[in-house]
């Protein structure tokens, strides 16, 4: 039910959850061509809520929900030379999370006031995230938050748009390790049972259902943006680390936006282009690199499409799952490497070409990436594609400095938002990478 897939976000038995089946809309394209923004995603949500919300309601907290985003269009779609940018980043933490986090911090909210009991949220950052999840959540009544983010690998604002907000319900915790490190600590204390029940835990990662279908109405808005006729196909290039966003693409083929190709642009953690390239999903050490949102080896919603590639069988998946947990390593057979391929492409994006690509978008359109960004536009010049592209721009690009001062060798332009952020108080504490740390920080919290 949609209700429990959002409440809980992780499944008793440490899956993710996964609809039974996903409608096809093929048929309303056409109707749906000029809706704005927030009625585009009345009428996907509605196609997943089971009833639960009633549909004026549902278009509320829609509205709330972008009510303080910085673009009349929500995700606008602009053209930059040959491609078209889909920038995802107006909303109030300047990342593409804030699309779905501030949804989601409204669902909860609304499922809240028909619950006796709190909602304790955690979950794990690797920069934008937790930013987005907070500023959903700041203040909620019965919600506490508490987010992980792996210390000194994320951008000095990223740590500063968390640990600036005081609210009393929000509670940042820095983990001393990689981000692979915060999420399995989550994992770990989803999984268990016991604790999870009892305190009521929830999740805003993008393992939470609601962040993909939050997700998913963005490809279908910049599809109606970019072509005239139904039967036009093109393509998406994501900056992709923990594949929730893409993933939020495959979705919306699967239910009948036509789409070409999902290119997957990784940087130089790239065991995704590893898996659709040779089909091996083979973990190895984090590198840090000038976009630390992508530095990950274990991209928790793959699990998703693994489980849709099996043919939905849960039994192979379990197989799988157990293999890569005890060796780092899942190979897939060369039939479904193809299978993949069908719908997928990828490139690895390294430094040197993400402060190459800046600093030609810059010089040849006055246009400014972001380093993540960057790598999904350097991805789309690697890859020969055949119909119109949109590369997904996922984060303001005053957001990392550091990688537009090295390809640029001046500083981005603040927004008084962020600029701001240096003035201000903050909070948070530093624990070792270990569950048992996390949960003592947890109890000691709620029992003050």
């Amino acid at each position: 039910m949609f209700e429990d897939a959002v409440m809980m976000g992780l499944a008793d038995d440490g899956g993710l959850l996964v609809p039974n089946e996903l409608p096809f809309v093929e048929s309303n394209l056409d109707k749906w061509r000029l809706l704005s923004f927030t009625e585009l995603s009345l009428e996907i949500m509605l196609l997943f809520t089971s009833g639960r919300i009633p549909r004026e309601e549902l278009m509320s907290m829609v509205k709330q929900s972008y009510a303080s985003f910085r673009h009349p269009e929500i995700t606008p779609v602009k053209s930059v030379g040959k491609l078209h940018i889909l920038e995802l980043f107006h909303g109030p933490t300047f990342a593409f999370k804030d699309v779905a986090l501030q949804f989601l911090g409204n669902l909860f909210a609304f499922f809240l006031r028909k619950r006796n009991h709190p909602l304790r949220i955690l979950g794990a950052t690797s920069g934008d995230t937790g930013s987005a999840a907070i500023h959903g959540l700041r203040g909620k009544q019965g919600v506490d938050v508490f987010m992980l983010y792996p210390k000194g690998r994320v951008s000095a604002i990223q740590e500063r748009q968390m640990t600036t907000v005081l609210d009393s319900n929000i509670h940042n915790i820095a983990v001393e390790g990689s981000f692979d490190d915060a999420q399995g600590i989550v994992k770990a204390i989803f999984n268990d049972r016991k604790f999870k029940q009892t305190f009521h835990l929830g999740s805003v990662n993008s393992i939470n259902w609601a962040r993909i279908l939050a997700q998913i109405v963005y490809y279908f808005y910049a599809w109606f943006r970019v072509t005239n006729d139904i039967r036009e196909r093109v393509s998406f290039v994501v900056p992709t680390g923990n594949f929730g966003n893409v993933l939020a693409g495959y979705y919306a083929k699967l239910m009948g936006l036509p789409i070409d190709k999902l290119i997957v642009g990784t940087n130089e953690n790239d065991i995704l282009h590893r898996f659709f390239s040779r089909g091996e999903y083979h973990s190895t050490e984090v590198k840090e690199t000038l976009s630390p949102s992508m530095d990950i080896q274990i991209s928790s919603n793959f699990e998703r499409y693994l489980y849709d590639l099996t043919g939905n069988s849960s039994k192979q998946l379990q197989l799988w799952m157990d293999e890569f947990e005890q060796s780092g390593e899942l190979t897939v057979e060369s039939n479904l490497q193809k299978k993949a391929q069908q719908d997928f492409a990828s490139a690895r994006v390294d430094d040197e070409e993400i402060l190459s690509i800046i600093r030609k978008f810059h010089q040849d359109h006055k246009y400014l990436l972001d380093p993540h960004s960057a790598v999904g536009v350097c991805a789309a010049e690697k890859i020969e594609i055949r119909t119109p592209v949109i590369c997904l721009a996922c984060a303001h690009p005053a957001k990392f400095s550091m990688a537009i001062r090295k390809a640029l060798g001046t500083d981005p332009k603040l927004p008084e938002e962020l600029a701001s952020l240096h003035n201000l108080k903050t909070r948070g504490k530093t624990v070792p990478a270990d569950p048992e740390a996390v949960k003592k920080v947890m109890l000691d919290t709620l029992e003050a």
